[in-house]
């Protein structure tokens, strides 16, 4: 035992995961332990604001170039719409993340900044907040212009 936080993560991780297994609880390494365990649910909250910033920029590519509507883009919808269900349904805390004003200002501003790079649009011509309510986002049948 004894490789640092620092040195090597995963052999830190392991020799942690054998200190509570074994009950030796005094030499753990309490403080990374807790950052860790908080990074687990950020990571969590990242990817569903990774999934759905994805969501919201075909969302956009869809409303703002209707011409190039096509399986792929509507294959990536459901997908994504698949994939933030899965996620709600084993973590449901995540949930409250679609209430968040900021967690949904991030998604956003990700999801604008890939619609304009993908459709070749200024960033300005999207709309600053999402003009979706999150119920017809995560609808399963709900596409702009339909």
């Amino acid at each position: 035992m004894g490789t640092t936080y620092e040195k090597d993560i995963v052999a830190w991780a392991q020799e942690q995961a054998q200190l509570l297994r074994s009950g030796q609880l005094t030499a753990l390494d309490i403080e990374h332990i807790a950052e860790e365990i908080e990074d687990v649910g950020k990571s969590e909250q990242r990817e569903l604001a990774n999934r759905m910033a994805i969501l919201l920029a075909h969302l956009l590519k869809w409303e703002y170039q209707p011409d190039l509507r096509g399986s792929s883009w509507e294959s990536t919808i459901h997908t994504q719409r698949n994939n933030i269900d899965r996620r709600i349904r084993k973590t449901p805390s995540l949930k409250a993340s679609l209430d968040d004003p900021d967690w949904w200002a991030d998604a956003w501003d990700d999801a604008v900044e890939a619609a304009s790079k993908e459709t070749g649009m200024a960033y300005t011509c999207f709309p600053e907040l999402c003009p979706w309510p999150t119920d017809a986002v995560i609808d399963r049948e709900f596409f702009p212009g339909r």
